[in-house]
């Protein structure tokens, strides 16, 4: 069991205690009511119950039991696959559907599917739960995903997009018109300081500290409509959830985004308008350059037909 101490900063005073040690350990909440109910969080050496409104100068320690080892099982789910050769295979991910199993998420994902189409034939570099995976998605993010069959691969792949050197051209929906024709977002992405399970545009004082990222986004303009804008993003750096942030921070959140944008978002929509169209990379065994493009699914082409004419 691990001990975990958590100093409350003092703009979460008044946060419920279940929310703050949720955010802070990237847990979901029901996780941290189970450990309050059973007695492993204390605020100041006492029990607190999960409505708890925390403190300025509050201790809380929180035993996290030891994980339980949960075997990942193949699931015959269909999938979309763009391009497959010996070493590596490329997947057009739907939306809604999560890359790896996590806690509480143990089947239904793209490793379940791929471990049942493609046996053991997958690089064992991100471990049992993520075998195969170079790089990931969001669950509400549709489109291409490159998947390595051995190490070989995986370790070339992956020196590629450290190198910034892996194509990857997205499209999105965002709020508002975008007035220029085409920009760069070059701001660096970290943690949130509050809200553990969000990432923000820090200062370059964070960024200095280790505490951000380098993050660069290359954005056009595709079509304007009345309240949104269509675009194209490529990016140059691949953080967490760097689109949504970048396009946040300027004032466009990308549509249906609950979690970066507005609280009121299309009813259609459920989860941020955001495709991954084009991935671009150089074959990590013959060297050929590869480049892929999917068509838009139908939740984004349904959602641009709703928008009316373009301006």
């Amino acid at each position: 069991m691990e001990l975990r101490t958590l100093n409350p900063l003092p703009e979460t005073a008044g946060e419920r205690l279940d929310r703050y040690i949720s955010d802070t350990l990237d847990v979901t909440r029901s996780q941290v009511q189970d450990w309050l109910g059973r007695g492993f969080v204390k605020v100041d050496g006492s029990k607190k119950p999960k409505n708890y409104r925390i403190r300025t100068g509050d201790i809380i320690q929180v035993s996290i039991p030891d994980l339980v080892s949960h075997e990942v099982m193949p699931e015959p789910i269909n999938l979309d696959i763009v391009y497959e050769d010996d070493h590596l295979l490329v997947v057009n991910k739907p939306e809604g559907m999560v890359v790896h199993p996590a806690a509480g998420n143990y089947d239904g994902t793209l490793v379940n599917a791929l471990l049942a189409y493609c046996g053991d034939s997958l690089s064992e570099i991100g471990g049992e739960m993520r075998p195969g995976i170079v790089h990931r998605i969001d669950k509400d993010t549709s489109g291409l995903l490159i998947v390595a069959k051995n190490d070989k691969a995986h370790q070339a792949l992956a020196a590629q997009i450290k190198a910034h050197s892996f194509t990857r051209i997205y499209e999105a929906v965002v709020v508002g018109r975008i007035k220029e024709d085409s920009a760069t977002i070059d701001a660096p992405i970290g943690r949130h300081p509050v809200q553990r399970k969000k990432m923000a545009v820090l200062s370059n004082g964070m960024f200095a500290a280790g505490k951000a990222k380098h993050a660069i986004s290359h954005y056009e303009v595709i079509a304007r409509y009345k309240r949104y804008t269509h675009i194209r993003v490529k990016l140059e750096t691949g953080r967490t959830h760097q689109i949504r942030v970048h396009m946040s921070h300027i004032g466009h959140p990308l549509a249906g985004d609950g979690v970066y944008g507005l609280k009121r978002q299309p009813v259609d929509l459920h989860g941020q308008c955001l495709h991954a169209r084009t991935i671009g990379f150089v074959h990590p065994v013959d060297g050929r350059y590869i480049e892929l493009t999917s068509d838009l699914p139908d939740y984004f082409t349904a959602f641009l037909n709703r928008l009316g004419e373009k301006e």
